[in-house]
């Protein structure tokens, strides 16, 4: 293994790792602190209240059974980041922007996976509302998520995969 390559493996490791770990401290900060649905404005547009979301985007599939929730939530997304990370660790070809991107998609992945597995539920507590835009309520893993699906879209725009 060469120099270069322990050096991004390394980088890789370290975004992912700092997307988890922002992820998890500030749902931890939110679980001691913040009661069940307790609210508190910050500024006119945004709003802090905890919530446990059982299901996945928008509490989608948490009428699903345990069984089918366990698999489509917590199994298949391990599998496919797993996936997402050797392909990562293997493919030297992608743009450093679009590396940046992924590594910030598995890292927010992760963050709410751990939480599935080990809280049986994710902490949601961030929402945003701004002249009728209304969010749902997110987390710091899902703001990763999305940062690194827009970094890496507008990547495959500008960038070219060989450097």
């Amino acid at each position: 293994m060469t120099k270069r390559t322990i050096a991004r493996t390394l980088l890789i490791l370290l975004v992912i790792s700092m997307n988890i770990g922002c992820d998890q401290v500030t749902k931890t900060i939110v679980r001691n602190n913040i009661a069940e649905r307790e609210k508190i404005a910050i500024g006119k547009h945004f709003l802090i209240t905890k919530v446990e979301n059982t299901g996945a985007f928008l509490s989608l599939g948490d009428s699903l059974s345990e069984f089918t929730k366990t698999l489509l939530l917590s199994a298949l997304p391990v599998l496919l980041l797993g996936l997402g990370f050797y392909c990562l660790l293997t493919n030297k070809n992608i743009s450093k922007t679009k590396l940046m991107g992924f590594c910030f998609v598995i890292g927010g992945g992760l963050g709410n996976i751990f939480d599935r597995i080990v809280h049986g539920s994710v902490t949601d507590f961030m929402h945003i509302g701004f002249n009728g835009f209304q969010t749902g309520i997110f987390n710091m893993a899902d703001v990763s998520i999305i940062i690194g699906v827009v970094t890496a879209i507008v990547a495959s725009f500008f960038t070219n995969d060989q450097d």
